[in-house]
This record gives C-alpha cells, sequence and structure tokens, in this order.
C-alpha cells in the first residue's frame, strides 16, 4: 500500500461552514518512486527475508526507506521459469524506476523485457560479459549493471570437500536441473574436476519438486558415496526439502545455501547471497539519483562461507577431519 501525506486541514477553511477548499497544485500528494525486484525462485524462507534486509539495508545507506521515500513490489516466480516474461513486464508496466533481476534465471528475462527503457540491477552467479549481458565489467554499457558473485568456479571445490568429508568415495552424483541457463557450464566444470579427485561423476535431473524422488532413487541405484547440488534458483528454492531428501537416502550431501545445511543437509559451500543483496541496494538507490547504470561497474562479491552440520555427520557416521573444520565459517551442533 501507498504512504501518502496529507494535508490535514487549511487555515481558515474551518470558519466557512459547508465550503471545500481545493488543493493547490503544490499539494497533491505525490507518488513515491518503485523498485522492483524479480526472483525465479520465492524469499518466504528465513534466509530469503535476510536477502531482503540486506537489500534494505543497503538501500538505506543511500538514503532511501522502504515506505518513507520508496516502495520496493516483488515478483517470484515458484521455480516456474516460464512465468518470468510476465512478470517482468507487469513491473515495466508498473513503471518501476529501478528493476532487480535475482538470478541467473532473471537476468536475460529482465535485459530484454525492460528493453532499455528500465535500470536493471542483476545478482547472479554468471559471467555477465562471457553472457553477453554487459559490454564490459568496468563500463557495463545499456541500461544494465549489477553484482556477480563466486557461483560455477565452486563446483569443483564443492566437490574436493565432499571427497574430504567422505575419502572412501569413488563415485558422486551431481543433481541439476536442466533448465537452468547455467547448468552446461557448471556440469562442464564438475565433469572436468572429478578425474583429477579420482572420482567418477553421474549426472542426476530434476526441474520440478516432483522429479527429487526420482533423482534421488537414481542416486541411490548408481551406489553414489555423496552428492553435490548445482547452483540453481529453483534448487535453492527448495533447500529444506532436498535437505530431507538426502538424510532420508542417508546421502552425504553438499550445497551453495546455507540454509541447506540449517534444514539437516551434511555442508554448505557458496557465496554469501546477502552480500550481493546490500550491493545491488546500494546500487538501486544510486541509480534512483540519477547516476546511470552503465557508469556503475558491475561488482564481483568474493565471500564465500562453509557451514557443516555435525549432527547430520553424527548421523550418518562421518567424522570431518581437522582440515576442513579449521576452515568451517560456522559449526552446527
Amino acid at each position: 500500500m501507498r504512504r501518502r501525506d496529507f494535508i490535514a486541514g487549511l487555515g481558515g477553511a474551518a470558519a466557512v461552514p459547508h465550503v471545500c477548499w481545493p488543493l493547490s497544485a503544490d499539494a497533491q500528494p505525490q507518488a513515491l518512486p518503485a523498485i522492483g525486484v524479480l526472483s525465479p525462485g520465492t524469499m518466504s524462507s528465513a534466509s530469503g527475508a535476510a536477502l531482503i534486509a540486506a537489500f534494505r539495508r543497503g538501500l538505506s545507506e543511500v538514503g532511501y526507506v522502504e515506505g518513507k521515500n520508496v516502495e520496493i513490489e516483488f515478483r517470484y516466480a515458484e521455480g516456474q521459469y516460464d512465468r518470468l516474461p510476465a512478470l517482468a513486464a507487469e513491473l515495466v508496466q508498473r513503471r518501476v524506476s529501478v528493476l532487480i533481476a535475482g538470478g541467473a534465471a532473471a537476468v536475460p528475462t529482465a535485459r530484454a523485457v525492460a528493453a532499455g527503457t528500465t535500470p536493471v540491477v542483476f545478482t547472479a552467479g554468471i559471467d555477465p560479459v562471457a553472457t553477453g549481458i554487459v559490454a564490459s565489467l568496468s563500463r557495463p554499457g545499456g541500461n544494465i549493471t549489477g553484482v556477480s558473485n563466486l557461483s560455477i568456479e565452486l563446483g569443483p571445490k564443492r566437490l574436493e570437500l565432499l571427497r574430504e568429508a567422505v575419502p572412501t568415495a569413488t563415485s558422486i552424483a551431481f543433481l541439476v536441473n536442466p533448465t537452468e541457463p547455467s547448468t552446461e557450464g557448471q556440469a562442464n566444470e564438475m565433469l572436468a574436476a572429478a578425474p583429477i579427485l579420482g572420482l567418477q561423476l553421474h549426472l542426476v535431473n530434476a526441474s520440478t519438486e516432483e522429479e527429487f524422488d526420482k533423482a534421488f532413487a537414481a542416486a541411490s541405484q548408481l551406489r553414489v558415496a555423496g552428492l553435490v547440488i548445482s547452483n540453481d534458483t529453483f534448487l535453492t528454492s527448495k533447500s529444506a526439502q532436498l535437505a530431507a531428501e538426502a538424510m532420508r537416502h542417508k546421502l552425504p550431501a553438499i550445497f551453495h545455501f546455507r540454509e541447506f545445511a540449517e534444514a539437516g543437509g551434511l555442508m554448505s559451500y557458496g557465496a554469501s547471497n546477502p552480500d550481493t543483496f546490500y550491493i545491488a541496494g546500494q546500487y538501486a538507490g544510486r541509480i534512483l539519483k540519477g547516476e546511470k547504470p552503465a557508469d556503475l561497474p558491475v561488482q564481483k562479491s568474493t565471500k564465500v562461507e562453509l557451514i557443516i552440520n555435525m549432527k547430520t555427520a553424527k548421523a550418518l557416521g562421518l567424522t570431518f577431519p581437522l582440515t576442513i573444520l579449521g576452515r568451517a565459517d560456522e559449526v552446527i551442533e
């Protein structure tokens, strides 16, 4: 709901009964500028709330507070990527002043729908130059800029961490969403890294929640010793379900999102998403103040965190070596 300031009364009006004085043009309530947030997933979880809080904090540091001098409108695809164009169009038609594309799947859609008319700020684990989103990191060009975090390049590191946690492993499964734009790049990185670690890697697919059972059953039939989950917006939105499935199949698993470990998954290792949304909030505020996306360099968030769930490790009969525990940012007892 919009918040507006109203003039409660006009001097002298009370002395003239039944007279209605019109507001002057200068006194008309002014609409607040609006920011649109487009997400392929959902932010209804505690971790999602942390992202929104970080975004608002970044905004406030540039002088914008939701409800006071700016509005924020959210549109979530809930993992249904085919809804993204319509949701993006809603926000553009709403004449938002800035469009936030949160997640790799939302970036090309936001860029296409905005079509040079609405400034776009993205947060995604992609290479924006290689994918053609921007001309260069220092001078993005066009009407888009944003924050790129570590993503695909961390996949082999997750595989290595899982190998350290399960030293007897010879075969690992890699769960991917075939509809995610970055899946091919992630799969290629992982397939190249597996032999170096003495591992055989098997790809299993799931693009809907209903396909989770089939994917985990396939992993079980392959007799893999562990599971790495790809960095994907839809899979991220289902972190708690994936953690539960991994435990149900007694499968040591690692994901990029900390909520996975918090929900009972063995480990998470990935970029600090609140950090990227904080920077996006700052950029949104700067654009509202008149700066152009083309002049705002794409920032690279390099902050990563390793979370280990010791309760899950004990339930799986695993003992973490000190080499891993010493590197952990947080250990859940």
